[in-house]
């Protein structure tokens, strides 16, 4: 039986860093963005089923989360100015994606690939409503690293706080609602507040 790097490759993402724009008080790399990304999409998934009477699985959310950003491994992080900068742009991205996606799917032994894709792709039965939460979970994910920056007095996150806070606001999710009410406060205190 032949080695599968599939697992080895994903350990890159720790080597793959955030924001490479901006001047950063703390580098965040791919890696524990996606571990974060998967905690908030699991809570915003547990608001939509236990505020909003929904039904959707939270650990497959989580899930997905985890994987969101896998295929930068290979393509890079690509700023988000030039990411959705126009539709050819975007379409043009997600095909890269989908290559990279494959690519990654093609380290796996053959009896796993069908699992890893549908995670990957993120087209598995009900993955598009979950998507949903796995994007808006990105964008805190953004929002907190800008609270984070800004709290250490790194003013170059101001203009980016902004436009995220207004990108989830865009999204109208009522969801993001409770969740700025009930959890996204907390990121703006020192560890002593938090006790």
């Amino acid at each position: 039986m032949t080695s599968s790097h599939f697992y080895a490759m994903l350990s890159r993402m720790k080597y793959i860093n955030r924001w490479g724009l901006m001047n950063n008080t703390r580098l965040e790399n791919i890696s524990e963005h996606s571990q974060q990304v998967a905690i908030l999409t699991h809570c915003l998934v547990l608001i939509h089923n236990k505020r909003f009477g929904g039904e959707l699985d939270a650990q497959r959310a989580a899930l997905l989360a985890v994987f969101h950003d896998s295929t930068e491994i290979i393509t890079g992080d690509m700023p988000t100015p030039i990411k959705y900068q126009n539709p050819e742009i975007i379409d043009a991205y997600k095909q890269i994606e989908d290559r990279a996606a494959d690519r990654l799917i093609s380290l796996l032994p053959e009896d796993f690939r069908d699992d890893y894709s549908t995670i990957l792709k993120q087209n598995g039965k009900d993955d598009d409503k979950l998507h949903v939460f796995v994007k808006a979970a990105d964008r805190y994910s953004a929002l907190i690293k800008c609270i984070e920056e800004m709290r250490m007095g790194n003013d170059e996150f101001r203009m980016a706080k902004e436009t995220i806070q207004k990108s989830i606001d865009d999204m109208k999710l009522p969801e993001a609602e409770v969740f700025e009410r009930e959890f996204l406060p907390s990121f703006y205190l020192a560890l002593d507040e938090l006790n």
